[in-house]
């Protein structure tokens, strides 16, 4: 193929790369997905994050890269280009790709799974385009107390934020380190905060002494927290409960607990009865929305 054939080519592709850019942003509006690529400005500032520290160059899988440090505007969340400003510095790069050109490394900053491109956009784009699985790049690894995934969305990440606020208030990654606590309800963070400091009041009074504030969240975490997911675990109701987790269905055990409290008035029951109170409940409701869908299927 002649040096021109690969300009053609090149031109080609740019231009269906930028017309599957403009498809993108307009499913994207209408779904109410993320548009453009991960700031990492934001990332850091939202996280908390530290770093970053030198890894070496790696082998890095192209779709893990999601981010980017300075020109996240400029390309799709899938590393597509967003304007025809792009063209003549893609195009090369995309020559470069037939004409069988090494290329430098790119250098990526990595935060949990996730890679946020320092230089070398157009050669990730390219890459991405072009089908490539992998990708050489000299890596920067950034520490951060919480996982992030490339296909995070802008509402986990408000909850992330949360989350680091609340390991930093109550350091229970230290305290205990297998504890992975993690929600999808947007002020669950906050209020496990309430419960703990609730939970610290009451230790105090059957213990009828002070009670530091990390005594509490570790008492509250093995005494309270744990018990209802051991019974979340036990009885397997969060399968009927897609896309929620334990730590949603904790926070709705104890919302139910104080259902039967405020407006049964019941007993305060323990976390563990409440818990299995909360999958009773859920129990008797079950039979019933499967004779609605029976009944539904046969008209």
């Amino acid at each position: 193929m002649s040096n021109e054939s690969f300009s053609e080519q090149s031109r080609a592709d740019f231009q269906r790369a930028l017309f599957k850019s403009f498809m993108n942003r307009v499913w994207d509006s209408l779904s109410g997905q993320r548009t453009t690529l991960l700031s990492y400005d934001d990332i850091k500032e939202k996280l908390h994050i530290g770093g970053p520290i030198y890894r070496g160059v790696q082998t890095v899988r192209v779709d893990q890269i999601a981010g980017s440090l300075n020109r996240y505007h400029e390309f799709d969340r899938v590393f597509l280009p967003a304007s025809d400003k792009l063209a003549t510095r893609w195009q090369n790069v995309n020559r470069a790709f037939y004409q069988d050109v090494s290329l430098p490394p790119v250098v990526l900053y990595k935060v949990g799974q996730v890679y946020f491109v320092v230089d070398g956009h157009h050669r990730v784009s390219v890459a991405r385009e072009q089908g490539q699985i992998y990708i050489e790049a000299e890596v920067r690894e950034c520490s951060t107390r919480v996982d992030i995934t490339a296909d995070i969305k802008p509402e986990d990440l408000e909850i992330l934020e949360d989350k680091v606020h609340f390991l930093e208030r109550t350091s229970l990654d230290s305290l205990r380190p297998d504890a992975d606590i993690r929600l999808t309800i947007p002020d669950g963070f906050e209020r496990m905060l309430e419960h703990i400091a609730v939970h610290r009041y009451f230790m105090g009074l059957d213990l009828k002494r002070d009670i530091s504030e990390q005594e509490a969240i570790a008492d509250w975490y093995d005494h309270v927290y744990m018990p209802v997911v051991d019974v979340i675990r036990e009885t397997g109701i969060l399968k009927e409960f897609p896309q929620k987790t334990e730590g949603d269905l904790y926070l709705w055990v104890l919302d139910h607990q104080h259902y039967l409290v405020m407006e049964e008035g019941q007993t305060l029951q323990p976390p563990v009865e409440a818990a299995r109170n909360f999958v009773e409940v859920k129990d008797k409701k079950a039979p019933r929305k499967k004779r609605a869908a029976k009944k539904s299927e046969k008209k």
